[in-house]
């Protein structure tokens, strides 16, 4: 599990509408696995940066809040395998298109 910075936090905070800190614990949680179920699907990336890994970390940590992770993957199946093929190392990218 990879360490949700605040700021990583107070953005997943804001798309759900929650003000209050009694929940903090538990989104930190939420966001934590799902970089790592992201991650162990496409590869690690950054959290401290606007890219598409991060877009479905706080997709599927809202999905995962709302009961609803059953969903999820046929819901971003598509953005999960671009951004799978998009993360692939320069080498494992250049085998992939050959």
């Amino acid at each position: 599990m990879t360490d949700v910075t605040d700021e990583l936090l107070q953005e997943f905070k804001d798309r759900l509408h929650i003000t209050h800190k009694s929940e903090d614990s538990h989104l930190k949680s939420l966001l934590s696995f799902s970089y790592a179920d992201i991650s162990d699907k496409c590869g690690s990336f950054p959290l401290d940066t606007a890219n598409q890994g991060k877009e479905l970390v706080l997709e599927r940590s809202r999905y995962a809040y709302n009961d609803a992770l059953e969903y999820f993957v046929g819901n971003f199946l598509t953005q999960i395998n671009s951004f799978a093929l998009s993360n692939l190392p320069d080498e494992e990218a250049t085998n992939v298109s050959q």
